[in-house]
């Protein structure tokens, strides 16, 4: 009988760890997102004109497209 208990509590331990890592992860994951945002169109558009290049949308739209290919190739 002993036994049992002994298993039940190291289940139980293992499930409240995993729970526990997944809430810690997620919000590490969220507060970093929150520090470092992703580059946006502004941003694009202010780094290309201090590069001495005339931003077209079209060529806003090609690189930020290209960079959310980029990112979704890496998951």
């Amino acid at each position: 009988m002993s036994t049992g208990i002994w298993i039940l509590i190291v289940i139980v331990a293992l499930l409240a760890g995993l729970a526990l890592g997944f809430f810690a992860a997620r919000r590490y994951m969220e507060k970093y997102i929150r520090e470092n945002p992703p580059i946006s169109e502004d941003q694009m558009r202010m780094m290309m004109m201090q590069m001495g290049q005339r931003p077209s949308e079209k060529k806003l739209h090609q690189m930020m497209n290209s960079m959310r290919q980029q990112q979704s190739e890496k998951r």
